[in-house]
């Protein structure tokens, strides 16, 4: 086999960006319209990828379009070789200048100002040129109601309109003080949570007095209850180190604290999976503003939580 035949075998990038706009935008004809095509060529263009791959990317139906399992794997490492390759070229193009502009970011309370206020701050060192505006929220981010070009984002639940890189791997445990267990025995079932006074947390992705473990690739669902709560995780906290009960925290938030003493783990085999994530609708190919943020950001959490 030559080499241009071997060369005709791949996909061109803009069979790639095509299939990107479809998933971004829905439909056929919207991403048309985004790439200012006709809904003819972006049909032409996905059936030139499926013949390449030789497998169906895409179902259409009367609701709109799906990924089947081979669209989703060339999806995600489509948008990934198109980013590479905006990359390349803000590297070597003869007009090599810095990401400038504005990129608002979102994120919860406790996480954005105990990281990513940190993170941005070495962010602007690198890249002057930006302008960020940093939003915290005690809800879920609607990217596009709350006009957010990055959302911070501690829970696996993703939109599938919504793009996301993940940025480290987390989850949330349960843990008390010392001090809680002075008078009390440390529970060892999910039910005798029940007997225990319970500190419970409203915060953007939770739903109060209700814990979702996972043990075991098992999940469980447990009521709890007691005589604290509140919507800030840094007061549970401040409250479990006090000895007024047992919370479900990201290992993040108390890691520290399990080293020290100061806290212990409850239930050590059921957790809450809580990755972190930056989620975002533009591709970042299309934006180097946005791209040099995500790039930081993984870097930063990949260097903060490595370790832990």
């Amino acid at each position: 086999m030559d080499n241009q035949t071997v060369l005709n075998q791949y996909p061109l990038p803009k069979d790639l960006q095509v299939l990107v706009e479809i998933v971004r935008c829905g439909s056929f004809s919207a991403a048309a319209e985004s790439l200012g095509q006709t809904p003819a060529f972006v049909t032409k263009r996905i059936q030139i990828l499926e013949n390449i791959f030789g497998t169906k990317l895409l179902n259409r139906s009367a609701r709109g379009v799906a990924l089947t399992d081979s669209g989703k794997q060339c999806y995600e490492q489509g948008l990934n070789i198109l980013t590479q390759l905006q990359k390349l070229m803000d590297d070597l193009g003869q007009t090599k200048t810095q990401p400038a502009g504005m990129v608002r970011i979102g994120c919860s309370f406790g996480f954005g100002r105990s990281h990513i206020a940190p993170a941005i701050t070495q962010l602007m060192q690198l890249y002057p040129e930006l302008q960020i505006h940093f939003e915290l929220f005690d809800r879920q981010i609607d990217l596009s109601r709350d006009n957010i070009d990055i959302d911070i984002r501690i829970n696996d639940e993703i939109p599938d309109n919504y793009i996301a890189r993940l940025l480290a791997k987390n989850k949330r445990i349960l843990c008390a003080s010392p001090k809680y267990f002075e008078k009390r025995n440390p529970p060892q079932t999910l039910t005798e949570l029940l007997e225990h006074d319970c500190l419970i947390t409203k915060e953007r992705d939770s739903t109060a007095g209700i814990w979702e473990l996972e043990c075991e690739h098992e999940k469980k669902t447990v009521k709890i209850s007691g005589h604290l709560s509140s919507n800030s995780g840094e007061i549970i906290l401040r409250w479990a180190l006090e000895g007024k009960g047992i919370m479900m925290r990201s290992e993040w938030d108390v890691v520290p604290f399990l080293n020290s003493g100061k806290l212990i783990r409850v239930l050590p085999e059921y957790s809450q999976s809580a990755n972190i994530w930056a989620v975002y609708q533009k591709p970042l190919y299309q934006s180097a503003k946005l791209r040099v943020c995500v790039d930081f950001l993984t870097q930063y959490c990949h260097d903060a939580f490595s370790e832990k």
